[in-house]
């Protein structure tokens, strides 16, 4: 912040809560009362109201500055449209409070709820904080006055809360509804059909809770479901609590992989379980079987980018979990199975490889020896793209004849038998894949397989290096095993080390068929 004028006045930015003029706090009570101007913004025709809120502070010797809003929900001739229309009015707005700063008159900028919360005071901020000595008072926000208003917990213990403003294409709300515990939808009036489809979509309309000017004397809730669309204003927002005690299911995160009460009945036939490889990304890689799968299942299960691929629709439950905890994720699977319910567990490329196949039917064995009736759960696996199939394709044919992959991480298994294979597969002149080459938690373990690889390989043995394959981030790269720099490696890439006979043609890499 740049050092102000020896003689200017200090600009507040003073939040005076969402309504209820008993929530504004004492220090903004304080600074409103000592004030040499107070502005608020105001829409046209309308009472700002910021004011309302504090009528009852502003000293009678204080300048009051409107800022009366060009346009709000109605359109605009300006050249600039909406855009330009506020682009510039924030200007103006500017200058008038600097020209009070500039003759040392202290000026509070009154904020609804908070200034620093879906504000008009932050526009102010930006172009005021750098020339004069600025101060923010936090202020209650409309959503913590909600919450009290339905005295309903919002969030607890390890329960992530998303705010979310009504404005958001419907399949994007959808999508991060269907991927938080607890959510706050502000922005609502014209848009609120919309945002009503959209909870419905993600499997939160039920619990979702509509707030009318919280803490005001016309205040009122109800059901979302009950709302009448064409009576819904600006002050006004949802509440979907995530609060734990809502039940497992609906949430992201380690704690939504707990399993469904040990107690639960099985049914005489239980429904299966079905692992599904969702492909290395883009939606046309899905394949039309896995596609009706998920178009069919009560339940998705699996790690939360993945599960987050899967299509938003009403009656799908979600529950998605870490990195680490597939086999409770696979007996999770089998325990909603047992009581009827259809499950899909999911995993990126193909199930089967390095994916969550294995990991239900060890689940399904450790659970069996507890429990003879697990054994009965069908499990069935639908394949998928393999992220080596995707980035072979992209190069040409590497692994057009006899191949191997290799998954460099070692949770599972030791360096020492990675380092043994690595050798093997060197050794018998197999095209190599590699999964997982290296992690912020694996540094070294890349450059350490090149060096056993190059005890045996050629040096200019051809290596390719596909990244995101198949999303707007891909980038493929042909290098060989001795240029190959580790450090340009991460998690999202994908190795194919060619064979001796591995060539590459007009800029396809491609292994021939016939050997010697």
């Amino acid at each position: 912040m740049s050092t102000p004028a020896p003689t200017s006045g200090r600009f507040y930015g003073v939040g005076v809560g969402p309504g209820d003029p008993e929530l504004v706090t004492l220090k903004a009570a304080r600074l409103i009362g000592a004030a040499d101007v107070v502005a608020f913004h105001a829409g046209r025709g309308k009472q700002s109201n910021a004011r309302r809120i504090a009528a009852g502070l502003i000293p009678p010797t204080a300048v009051e500055e409107e800022l009366v809003y060009p346009v709000t929900t109605g359109g605009t001739d300006h050249p600039g449209g909406y855009a330009g229309a506020m682009a510039d009015f924030y200007l103006e707005s500017a200058a008038r409070l600097a020209a009070h700063l500039e003759a040392g008159r202290d000026v509070v900028l009154l904020a609804e709820g908070d200034p620093m919360f879906y504000g008009s005071y932050m526009y102010m901020h930006d172009a005021l904080s750098e020339r004069f000595e600025t101060e923010v008072v936090a202020g209650v926000p409309a959503f913590a006055a909600a919450t009290a208003t339905i005295a309903s917990p919002l969030v607890r213990q390890t329960d992530v809360l998303t705010i979310l403003p009504g404005t958001l294409p419907e399949t994007e709300l959808a999508r991060r509804l269907a991927d938080t515990d607890g959510a706050i939808i502000m922005k609502l009036g014209r848009r609120f059909p919309t945002v009503r489809r959209a909870l419905a979509t993600a499997g939160r309309l039920e619990h979702a809770v509509y707030v009318e000017r919280a803490s005001m004397d016309t205040e009122r809730h109800l059901r979302v479901a009950d709302v009448d669309p064409d009576s819904v204003p600006y002050f006004s927002l949802i509440v979907v609590a995530g609060d734990s005690l809502q039940g497992v299911g609906r949430r992201t995160g380690e704690a939504a992989t707990a399993s469904p009460s040990a107690e639960a009945v099985p049914v005489d036939a239980p429904a299966e379980v079905v692992v599904v490889g969702l492909g290395p990304g883009p939606a046309h890689w899905l394949t039309p079987e896995a596609s009706a799968v998920l178009a069919e299942v009560d339940h998705v299960v699996g790690y939360a980018p993945y599960v987050k691929r899967v299509p938003h629709r009403e009656g799908l439950t979600r529950h998605a979990s870490g990195n680490t905890v597939e086999v409770d994720r696979g007996r999770l699977a089998l325990d909603l199975a047992r009581r009827g319910e259809r499950v899909a567990v999911v995993s990126g490329g193909d199930a089967g490889v390095f994916g969550m196949a294995t990991a239900v039917l060890e689940a399904q064995v450790a659970a069996a020896a507890e429990d003879a009736t697990y054994a009965a759960v069908p499990v069935r696996v639908v394949p998928g793209v393999s992220a080596v199939q995707a980035v072979a394709a992209r190069a040409g044919a590497p692994i057009g004849g006899d191949f191997a992959v290799v998954s460099l991480s070692d949770r599972l298994k030791p360096w020492e038998v990675l380092e043994r294979r690595l050798r093997a597969v060197a050794e018998a002149d197999l095209v190599l894949g590699i999964y997982n080459p290296r992690s912020a938690s694996r540094p070294d373990q890349l450059g350490d397989a090149l060096k056993v690889l190059l005890e045996v390989r050629d040096p200019a043995t051809v290596v390719v290096v596909g990244r995101d394959v198949g999303r707007d981030e891909e980038e493929l790269r042909v290098t060989t095993l001795g240029e190959l720099d580790p450090t340009t490696v991460d998690m999202k890439c994908l190795l194919i080390v060619g064979a001796t006979s591995t060539r590459v043609d007009h800029g396809r890499v491609w292994t021939p068929r016939t050997v010697g």
